[in-house]
């Protein structure tokens, strides 16, 4: 008699799903972010926000909260801005390189600048502070500050930062710095 082999089952590979999707890959200059689509762009500006938050003594958990994100997704989009401590808890860095894309006044308007290092990002939220400041209440010693400062943008490039009050008025006329431009898309 003779023995009939059973057909061998087909192995599935394991984690067809996931491994379908595209992996999202952190964008590393402007022209990168800008290519993706506005849902990464989002979640990308909140990972770079998130790592600051931390930064200023938040825990990943409450700072992931705040902008509707998972701590997991936090922790593999900008594991290098974050260390973990003998406690368990995440921290971040004193600085990190997550490229920031954030907006900066010239003579024309807004535009777009992407920084990768976190304190050139903060030196564009002091100035921002300070031109608010002065387009609020008229006082320009904030400003002093910036005077012929610049930042260095993602490719390595000086970008100078707008201090002239002049231009700071025109453009305030014009309604550059309202609250609306300042938050709405770049063009």
């Amino acid at each position: 008699m003779r023995r009939i082999k059973k057909p061998r089952k087909r192995v599935r590979p394991r984690n067809t799903r996931r491994s379908a999707k595209r992996k999202f890959v952190p964008p590393a200059t402007l022209e990168e972010f800008l290519a993706l689509v506005d849902r990464y762009q989002e979640l990308w500006g909140d990972i770079g926000q998130i790592v600051t938050d931390v930064r200023e003594k938040k825990t990943l958990a409450e700072a992931a909260r705040e902008f509707g994100r998972s701590p997991r997704t936090v922790l593999r989009l900008a594991g290098p801005a974050l260390i973990k401590g003998s406690n368990g808890r995440w921290a971040a860095k004193k600085h990190d390189r997550l490229l920031r894309v954030l907006p900066l006044l010239n003579h024309q308007g807004l535009f777009e600048v992407a920084v990768r290092d976190s304190r050139q990002a903060s030196v564009i939220g002091k100035y921002w502070n300070a031109v608010d400041s002065y387009h609020d209440t008229g006082d320009a010693s904030g400003l002093r500050e910036f005077r012929g400062k610049d930042v260095i943008d993602a490719d390595g490039k000086r970008v100078p930062l707008l201090t002239d009050l002049r231009e700071l008025d025109r453009l305030g006329s014009a309604g550059v710095l309202s609250f609306e431009s300042l938050y709405a898309r770049v063009a």
